[in-house]
């Protein structure tokens, strides 16, 4: 017998998928404040009624975007992690690896620059978005330490600040190249280079 979920399911599934990615570029070109429902619906192609069997609101649509992007970027991180332990690499080389890919997978284009900060700029604005956005970041940051802690100690590295510490510092950095390359009209994935050497930097103040 095969296990397939329910046709309703599906459309339901793809419909709410089809209105979030609308959203997404919205938000991201607009603002939330400035979109309204009916211009998500539209550009996803669908009615108010298809809006309103999935999100009771924007603000609700706004959040589950939040947690989609948080849970997209943690399994490409995995994917990598995954990839990097079948490599038979010293430790130094491996951290470093490990580092560069949680850079490479932040690298985003225009409009993923954009809704970040959105989300985060809603986030100051609005207690109820503050809660939900500290709790996903929160979960991303704790996960990222982890993994950070987790090779460290299995390739037997010191480091000189505790995970949090290292994984805060460089998730900082990512943001603030990406923002600083979109303001100066660059493409945000043109700050790799600029990552890279600050990465350099970054890791001999890091490792022991």
């Amino acid at each position: 017998m095969t296990d397939t979920a329910p046709a309703p399911s599906r459309r339901r599934e793809n419909t709410r998928t089809r209105l979030m990615d609308a959203a997404a570029q919205l938000f991201a070109e607009e603002g939330i404040d400035a979109t309204s429902v009916e211009a998500v619906c539209e550009r996803a192609g669908f009615t108010r009624g298809a809006f309103y069997s999935n999100f009771a609101s924007k603000e609700e649509l706004f959040l589950a975007l939040c947690e989609r992007s948080a849970e997209a970027t943690l399994a490409t991180l995995r994917e990598r992690i995954a990839s990097l332990e079948a490599d038979d690499l010293d430790a130094h080389t491996e951290l470093h690896n490990l580092v560069q890919q949680v850079l490479e997978i932040a690298a985003q284009d225009r409009l993923d620059v954009l809704l970040n900060a959105e989300i985060r700029t809603q986030a100051l604005r609005n207690p109820d978005f503050a809660v939900a956005y500290l709790a996903l970041d929160r979960g991303l940051s704790e996960n990222v330490s982890h993994l950070v802690r987790d090779i460290a100690e299995a390739r037997g590295l010191r480091l000189r600040v505790p995970p949090e510490a290292a994984t805060e510092l460089l998730l900082s950095m990512w943001v603030s190249a990406t923002e600083h390359a979109l303001i100066a009209g660059r493409d945000p994935r043109a700050a790799q280079p600029e990552l890279a050497a600050r990465l350099s930097h970054i890791l001999t103040l890091i490792l022991e």
